[in-house]
């Protein structure tokens, strides 16, 4: 797929990732503010088949909540 400059890259992306295009790293969690996810997971969204995809975006909600990270203002998901 031919990506665009002018068009952010979070449109691109599949529908099966958490990713709100908010991409920093919590120190003391690990995880990440946006989504949730670790820098492992990260690295290896796009290897990963969809069924495991879909499992690790499951816990994700309650993985932030346990960490008590929210969602960063602004930031939404898309459709």
């Amino acid at each position: 797929m031919q990506r665009c400059p002018t068009i952010p890259h979070y449109v691109h992306m599949s529908k099966e990732t958490p990713c709100v295009a908010v991409c920093m790293i919590d120190p003391k969690t690990k995880l990440c503010f946006g989504c949730g996810r670790t820098l492992p997971e990260i690295a290896r969204w796009h290897a990963m088949e969809s069924a495991e995809r879909l499992s690790v975006m499951a816990l994700l909600p309650v993985r932030m909540a346990e960490a008590g990270l929210a969602p960063i203002a602004g930031s939404q998901k898309r459709a």
